[in-house]
């Protein structure tokens, strides 16, 4: 092995330190990679944080808006559950109302006929027994009739025309009742 000429030890010294600037100018640019890298990795560290604690906030808005929501359904429920029980309350009452306004009719159909029958009935009261020789052969009194002559007080009471109904209206007036 021979000894290297001045010549060789000085292009090996040179390559040896252009090797060395090389490696330290790499090792700058990796430094200043890294240190690139690790900023964006923090960077993208806190905006990952960020936008979960955004995330979080949206989730929490969203399930307390649902259970607003669900809560108002709730109440609407009960209410239109109330209004459809008021509903079937009303139905019940027209019906009811409708079968008496349907007697009140029928009743108000057979008035005139009620007015005759019953000022007829106060007609024969008027008269009483019909007498045959001396003694009564009948009697509309007889028994337990509730048309003796003593309970008639008024024949008015059983034959209600308008007139009657204006003096009754008045007799009440006077009394304070009404009607």
């Amino acid at each position: 092995m021979s000894l290297p000429s001045p010549v060789q030890i000085k292009e090996a010294n040179a390559h040896l330190a252009a090797v060395h600037r090389r490696v330290a100018e790499l090792e700058q640019r990796l430094g200043s990679a890294e240190k690139t890298v690790r900023e964006q990795a923090e960077s993208l560290i806190r905006k990952d944080e960020q936008l979960r604690a955004a995330t979080q906030e949206v989730a929490e808005a969203k399930d307390r808006e649902i259970a607003y929501l669900h809560e108002k359904l709730c109440k609407s429920e009960e209410i239109i559950q109330k209004f459809q029980n008021m509903v079937k309350e009303k139905d019940s009452l027209i019906g009811q109302l409708r079968h008496r306004c349907q007697l009140l009719d029928n009743i108000c159909k057979s008035r005139p006929l009620l007015d005759s029958v019953l000022s007829q009935m106060a007609e024969a009261e008027r008269l009483g027994p019909v007498f045959r020789g001396g003694e009564p052969s009948l009697s509309l009194t007889d028994g337990d009739s509730n048309c003796s002559p003593e309970r008639v007080i008024n024949h008015r009471d059983f034959s209600l025309t308008e007139d009657d109904m204006d003096d009754q209206d008045l007799e009440e007036n006077i009394f304070g009742t009404t009607v």
